[in-house]
Order: structure tokens, then C-alpha cells, then sequence
């Protein structure tokens, strides 16, 4: 496997419950062997995608004093900005090279969440900043949604299982720039070899390449989707919950050859998080004698705050 397999969401949305079957087993089977997809047809249209890379450019083109005044302090890095080098890959001491944004979740009056979202950080100088960036969020939610559907039936369990869990849930999408690089990097990567925290990433096309992912067999593949696809990938949250049947892979974003450290990298993933209270105790559907259970009982807020604090964006 030289590249991540390409799925279809048509598939899945079509009437014929063959082809629907076909998208199960192949997101399925996908997600066993290396844990990423490329999908196509989903809810994201180019105009949209097209106007979401504009204002996140005019957003970290701004002067650093300007950009400075959204990090919140106390927010641990869920809204606003993020400053260059504040956050690493667990593990590692050095901050990754990128500075990103962080739009939140914006739930429905009756969602009936037990905890309160943080409001969403509000541009001055861009008008159609947080606009363009909150459309952009809800489209992902609603592609994340139907994915999560399809896999709800590959694991045994009823369709709209995730459903309740990921509406409304804590879910963040995360504009990032990386600069150019302007000197030789002491061991710092654009974003070190890392697993997500959530359930699922949807990644929309980066502006540049330099992700890569981790086969079975240690070796690194590059992940080059088509243009109109999104990558989407399993977060560790997932793996914990199936019990390890989905791979929440390791990957990267290495550093371009010197030639092209001129050249600034944008990309846009959309971390999907379920609400805090979701158990993520190891299903019975996937535990066998075989796999026996692998993890101890968590819910999603008690593992999101434990990863927070190894990546360095809260205190302990």
C-alpha cells in the first residue's frame, strides 16, 4: 500500500443497499489495516473550501500583536489562537513549527450538555472570519456524522449509535499555518509523529504536501488524496472504544526539502469529538477471546484532559 485507500460517500447516501454495504466494508476494512481514508462527495463545496483558505491566510497574516490578543489564557489552547512552538507531539519536548486557530462547538439550545462550551474567540479586522469558519464547521460535523454511521454498522452496532454521542459534541476545527522556514530546525518537525486524541479527523486538502502516515511494517507512505477529497483518519479515542479493531495510525508532517522552506504550509483538520460524558469503555462487540478487553473504563472529557496536558496546552 503506497497510498491510503479512496472511499466514496455516495455510496453510502444511495438508495441501493449494496453500494451501501460496499462503502461499510471498505471504510471498514481501511480503518483495520492503516486507519486513514481519502473520501470523496462529501458536504464541503469548493466555494466554501476556497473561502475558508482566504480568511484563515488574511487571519495569520495579521501583525503577531494582533494575532496575540485571541490567545486566551485559561482556555488551554480549546478557542482562539495558538502561538508558534506552544504545542508538541506527546512525548516530545520540542514545539512543533505552526501556529493555529480553534473554532468550538456552538450547540443547540436543547443539547442538554452536562458541561458548558467555551464561547467562540470573534475576529475585529476580519468580517466573514468566524462566519466562513463556523459553516465550514458544520459541514464537517455533518460528513463526520455519516462516516461514524457507516462504522456504527462495520463494528455490530445500530446505525445511528454515534449519533447522540457526536451532535453537539466537543468537537474542534483547527486552521493551522505553518511559516516558512527560515533556519535549520533543531530537531522540530512542522507537527511531530503523533495519534489524534478524538474519534475521527476529517482533513481538508492542505495548500502544500508533507503528511505522512505509518504502515503496519514501520515504513512512512505519504498521503495524497484527489483534490475535491478530505482525509479522514481514526483518533485514539476510537481505537480505545473498539477495543484496537480500528487503527488510530501514527503521523506526521515532515519538513519540505530546504528548496521549498520558502514556502508557508496551510491546513485545516476538523477534529471530531463526542460530548465529555460519552464512555469510552471498550465495546463488547469487540472483545473476544481472542482480543481480550484492552483498556480501563474512561469517559471523553476524563481522556481529553489527560492527553491536553501531555501535548503542553494545559497544566496539570
Amino acid at each position: 500500500m503506497n497510498n491510503i485507500p479512496s472511499v466514496d460517500l455516495a455510496d453510502f447516501l444511495s438508495d441501493d443497499p449494496a453500494r451501501k454495504q460496499k462503502f461499510v466494508n471498505e471504510i471498514g476494512s481501511a480503518y483495520e489495516e492503516i486507519g486513514f481514508v481519502s473520501l470523496k462527495n462529501h458536504f464541503l463545496d469548493d466555494a466554501l473550501v476556497a473561502s475558508l483558505y482566504k480568511e484563515v491566510k488574511d487571519f495569520f497574516a495579521l501583525p503577531v500583536a494582533t494575532k496575540r490578543k485571541y490567545e486566551i489564557e485559561g482556555l488551554g489552547g480549546q478557542r482562539g489562537y495558538i502561538s508558534f512552538g506552544k504545542e508538541h507531539a506527546k512525548g516530545k519536548k520540542e514545539g512543533d513549527l505552526k501556529e493555529f486557530w480553534h473554532f468550538g462547538q456552538e450547540a443547540a439550545p436543547d443539547a442538554n450538555l452536562i458541561e458548558q462550551y467555551p464561547p467562540n474567540v470573534l475576529v475585529e479586522e476580519l468580517n466573514n472570519f468566524n462566519t466562513t469558519g463556523m459553516k465550514a464547521y458544520k459541514m464537517l460535523e455533518k460528513t463526520g456524522i455519516y462516516v461514524l454511521r457507516a462504522l456504527a454498522i462495520y463494528i455490530g452496532l445500530e446505525e445511528n449509535y454515534f449519533d447522540h454521542w457526536a451532535t453537539n459534541g466537543n468537537s474542534i476545527l483547527r486552521p493551522i499555518h505553518y511559516p516558512p522556514i527560515t533556519d535549520e530546525p533543531k530537531g522540530a518537525v512542522r507537527a511531530g509523529e503523533h495519534g489524534d486524541i478524538n474519534l475521527i479527523t476529517l482533513l481538508m486538502g492542505a495548500s502544500t504536501g508533507g503528511l505522512q502516515v505509518k504502515r503496519k511494517d514501520g515504513a512512512w507512505i505519504d498521503a495524497v488524496p484527489a483534490e475535491d477529497e478530505l482525509v479522514i483518519n481514526v483518533g485514539d479515542m476510537l481505537e480505545r472504544h473498539t477495543n484496537n479493531k480500528l487503527r488510530s495510525t501514527i503521523h506526521r508532517v515532515v519538513n519540505p526539502p530546504k528548496e521549498q522552506w520558502s514556502e508557508p504550509r496551510y491546513s485545516i483538520p476538523f477534529f471530531m469529538h463526542p460530548r465529555s460524558d460519552m464512555k469510552l469503555d471498550c465495546l463488547k462487540e469487540c472483545i473476544t477471546e481472542g482480543t481480550p478487553k484492552q483498556y480501563d473504563d474512561i469517559t471523553a472529557g476524563e481522556f481529553l484532559h489527560q492527553r491536553l496536558v501531555e501535548i503542553g496546552l494545559i497544566k496539570k
